[in-house]
């Protein structure tokens, strides 16, 4: 079983304190505040790495369908956008919503599509994260016209 360990530390109250959320391996460390997790302050939030990990997540699950389709992507570029909404429960990620975007030689827009939907279903994030209300994927084949 493979195991990977984050870190975060908070000095001082919810609303005047700060803290550090570092990634194990050392590669990301970064601020984060009451500012920066529910108003437009600087650093970055736990919902902002949530989002980092689902767009990667999303972006090597469908290269796998893909690939298992006999399709090479050229590229594929996805952007994850969490929304951090009131509940009665509290703060809580009401929706995410993936935007991908790849290029796929000789592949149609229906089926890209149908693969797409596929890996948003099967991403280990996306499961992971199936308490969230709802989690939408537009996705789009670039130069679609030019791979039929």
């Amino acid at each position: 079983m493979t195991i990977r360990e984050s870190s975060a530390e908070w000095q001082g109250t919810l609303k005047e304190g700060s803290g550090r959320l570092r990634l194990g391996s050392g590669v990301f460390e970064g601020a984060y505040s009451f500012p920066s997790r529910f108003e437009n302050g600087p650093g970055t939030n736990p919902e902002k790495l949530i989002a980092a990990a689902h767009a990667g997540c999303f972006s090597m699950a469908l290269s796998a369908i893909l690939g298992r389709e006999g399709h090479i992507p050229g590229s594929i570029r996805t952007i994850a956008k969490v929304h951090l909404g009131a509940t009665t429960a509290g703060p809580t990620i009401t929706r995410i919503e993936l935007e991908t975007q790849a290029s796929v030689a000789g592949l149609a827009s229906e089926d890209f599509e149908r693969l797409a939907q596929a890996a948003k279903s099967s991403c280990l994030v996306s499961r992971a994260l199936a308490g969230v209300a709802a989690i939408t994927l537009k996705a789009s084949l670039v130069e679609a016209a030019a791979n039929h």
